[in-house]
């Protein structure tokens, strides 16, 4: 096998949203082996920013249409969709879009608070025809990584309309595997990587994230008795001592909805202590339980002093 060190990792051409990446020399084989696993990370795992609900004034639900508004509000959701943000923070953040007409809206038209930016501002939302025509939308902006179904984000306030988000910065991966020689061994794998994204992060960020991210798993596999020690760090770190009390209460008590609270009651999940218990992957079985969920539940916890890692 060829020695690590010898390994080069090289840019042959960068911009804000397309990547050129060279990897070699890679012992035989090894192009594929990286080269998918690199793609498939990139393309599901990392984080980014995405419009997951909507509300507009005068709309009760998406199939139907505004007046003065040239598209219906269908393909009004489908642009949305289109908009790339940056958040910096973790907790959802509210933006509103608030024009009159007649206007060719777009998305630089969306008021932002501080710290977020939207790139492609010049994206075509939608148009209004006259001066009679107003459009008033607040939009839900979340982090999150893969893409996220709309019927995770039920909700039951009326007019509020889940969207289905794709929060992956990376647009499309591209990877070639050539024969490349060293000295007079010919039979080494060169490993090419071309990555587009959207232009909220670089593509040498993301692959240097999708790359961490792959480390981390192995290292998992090579010590495990490392990940369990790390893992009881972090939770001792941050768990306060749940007493027989604190466990056997209610979730009711945790002044969650009513649609949510009901959703963990058939799943036989009833006190803090059923819900500690529960695995995540368990947890998004559940009907009417996605992401945003359990981070409500969580939420509710932590405003008790319990955290979860």
């Amino acid at each position: 096998m060829i020695d690590l060190s010898q390994i080069n990792v090289s840019t042959e051409k960068e911009t804000q949203d397309f990547g050129k990446f060279v990897i070699d020399p890679l012992d035989q084989g090894y192009g594929h082996t990286l080269g998918n696993s690199l793609r498939r990370v990139l393309l599901t795992s990392l984080p980014g920013a995405a419009i997951t609900q909507v509300k507009i004034s005068g709309v009760r639900h998406q199939f139907t249409s505004l007046a003065g508004m040239s598209e219906d509000i269908v393909e009004f959701i489908l642009n949305l969709k289109k908009v790339r943000l940056i958040i910096p923070q973790d907790k959802p953040v509210k933006l509103i879009l608030d024009v009159k007409g007649p206007k060719e809206v777009k998305a630089k038209d969306i008021s932002k608070t501080s710290g977020i930016k939207i790139v492609n501002e010049d994206l075509i939302l939608t148009n209004l025809a006259d001066s009679k025509s107003k459009l008033t939308a607040n939009l839900i902006v979340e982090n999150g990584t893969g893409y996220s179904l709309a019927d995770e984000r039920k909700s039951d306030e009326i007019g509020v309309i889940p969207i289905d988000a794709n929060f992956s910065p990376v647009v499309k991966v591209n990877y070639q595997v050539e024969a490349t020689r060293v000295g007079r061994v010919t039979n080494f794998d060169k490993l090419t990587l071309e990555i587009t994204t959207d232009r909220t992060t670089k593509p040498s960020d993301a692959l240097k994230k999708a790359a961490k991210i792959l480390v981390d798993h192995f290292t998992i596999i090579e010590e495990p008795q490392l990940n369990a020690k790390k893992q009881k760090t972090e939770k001792s770190a941050e768990s306060p001592k749940l007493t027989e009390d604190v466990l056997k209460t209610s979730l009711e008590e945790l002044d969650l909805p009513v649609r949510l609270t009901n959703s963990l009651r058939v799943g036989k999940i009833e006190t803090i202590g059923d819900y500690l218990s529960c695995d995540n992957k368990d947890l998004m079985k559940m009907k009417n339980m996605g992401p945003k969920s359990v981070s409500l539940v969580e939420e509710k916890l932590k405003e008790r002093g319990i955290k979860i890692k």
